[in-house]
């Protein structure tokens, strides 16, 4: 028998069906994390405000205050670790009102176990790859005057997208699905008022060249 790698750090998972966190706990641990799963939003607040984990995996549908609810007490777009949730079938339209509020991505149940380990893997690298080169971004210091601010994550999007990266290939970057990419680019062009994909990029290297940087 293998031994055990050692820790690859913490994912706290907030679901309120015990099948769900006994499957994720026992996937994840197995792929070397550390899992502390929460019944409810709750508890998990009570522990992310005082330490940080690698990812948190959050259901939509849990006890008293909503997924959603808990990922704005969080501040989603802030928080200093990605923030997954997980929704059913039905929940697209929730799913997408939280990826605007700072999630990360969401993963639909049912969900195979393979699958979500190689998705926060992936989420976990790009984060940390992501707060590095953030600091070096040009994009991160673009203001557009007279238009609604793009929160962090769309400005990470709008790089990947001027630099001539693809749906497929800017996800990959970020950490997340080519369907994500799409939902936020959807969101920065009618923020940044562009009727399609060559307006985004003049005005970006137009707002680039009046050394709004």
């Amino acid at each position: 028998m293998a031994e055990k790698a050692p820790s690859r750090g913490e994912i706290f998972v907030v679901d309120d069906d015990p099948a769900v966190r006994d499957t994720l706990s026992m996937v994840l641990s197995a792929a070397g994390y550390q899992v502390i799963c929460f019944a409810d939003g709750a508890a998990l607040l009570a522990i992310a405000r005082t330490r940080t984990p690698a990812c948190i995996l959050l259901d939509v549908h849990i006890p008293g205050k909503s997924g959603l609810d808990i990922l704005k007490e969080l501040h989603g777009e802030d928080y200093p670790a990605p923030i997954f949730m997980i929704s059913g079938q039905g929940d697209i339209a929730m799913a997408v009102s939280a990826i605007k509020n700072g999630a990360l991505d969401f993963i639909e149940k049912p969900f195979r176990g393979s699958e979500i380990v190689a998705r926060l893997d992936e989420a976990i690298e790009a984060y940390a790859r992501r707060q590095t080169h953030n600091a070096a971004s040009r994009i991160a210091t673009l203001h557009f005057p007279g238009r609604e601010p793009l929160t962090r994550r769309e400005r990470e999007v709008l790089e990947q997208f001027t630099a001539g990266a693809s749906n497929k290939e800017a996800g990959r970057h970020l950490g997340i699905s080519p369907r994500t990419i799409e939902d936020h680019r959807a969101n920065i062009m009618k923020k940044l008022g562009a009727r399609n994909a060559a307006d985004l990029v003049r005005i970006v290297m137009t707002t680039q060249r009046q050394g709004q940087v």
